[in-house]
């Protein structure tokens, strides 16, 4: 796909990663990016900081009035990054963190399809872009909620893909390590094991270099978008020997450390 002259709306677009790919997106030649973010004043200078071409709108991803007042600044929705998210570090964790951990990880991708999907089809065009995690396609060591989370959104991300890649709607599934990010960075301040782990794993990447990726696997039309090369050797490797992949991953738990 061609990003020029397309409107798209991108979720947990306040910094990090999403903010990064709504202004690759603009340099790509997009025509104008709502930024979507549960922090009401991050967004607005987020969106402010880019200028006429972008909008803010601030509230619960998950909640689909939420979304429609998005789709309905963007006014035509040609393109929707799916990429607020967050995690616990909470082992099994609690009822509540499991809900807010869903809700805001998977439940919000489908309320998001179910909008989109049926106006893309009949259009014969549309753009989707799920942040997930290399937890999705592996697991997350220290955090039920995410790694379950994340890998319910690569399922969902590869069924939409099935399902309207014929129909003129591009899919792509982020699956990254470590990132240079707020969410990363308190994980890492609290000495949480489930960061600790991923900082252990590979190279902390900036945002900009996953932005570039993801507009890169857009281009070429490539559904599984990998900055850390490796996690596809992880990826074979879980998949060629899941005995020998789970004893592994046992050792790395044990050595990393964690409150």
């Amino acid at each position: 796909m061609d990003l020029s002259g397309k409107r798209i709306v991108v979720t947990g677009a306040a910094g990090g990663i999403g903010l990064a790919m709504a202004k690759a997106a603009l340099e790509r030649g997009a025509e104008h990016a709502v930024l979507v973010d549960l922090d009401l004043e991050r967004v607005e200078a987020a969106a402010a900081d880019i200028g006429e071409r972008a909008s803010s709108v601030a509230g619960d991803v998950a909640d689909a009035a939420l979304l429609k007042r998005a789709f309905d600044t963007a006014g035509r929705v040609d393109g929707f990054f799916a990429n607020a998210g967050i995690g616990t570090g909470s082992g099994l964790g609690e009822e509540d963190a499991w809900s807010a951990t869903m809700r805001v990880n998977i439940e919000a991708h489908v309320t998001a399809a179910r909008l989109l999907m049926p106006v893309w089809a009949q259009r014969g065009e549309g753009l989707w872009v799920t942040t997930a995690s290399a937890a999705g396609v592996l697991t997350q060591i220290g955090d039920a909620p995410y790694s379950v989370s994340k890998a319910a959104a690569v399922s969902l991300a590869e069924w939409l893909a099935i399902t309207y890649g014929d129909r003129g709607v591009q899919v792509h599934c982020l699956c990254p390590m470590g990132v240079n990010t707020n969410l990363l960075n308190a994980g890492l301040d609290a000495d949480s094991q489930s960061v600790n782990v991923v900082a252990a794993a590979g190279a902390i990447l900036e945002p900009e270099d996953v932005a570039k990726e993801v507009m890169d696997a857009i281009e070429a039309n490539r559904f599984m978008v990998l900055p850390h090369p490796e996690v596809a050797e992880f990826r074979r490797r879980k998949v060629a020997d899941t005995d020998r992949w789970l004893a592994g991953m046992r050792r790395l738990q044990g050595s990393v450390p964690g409150a």
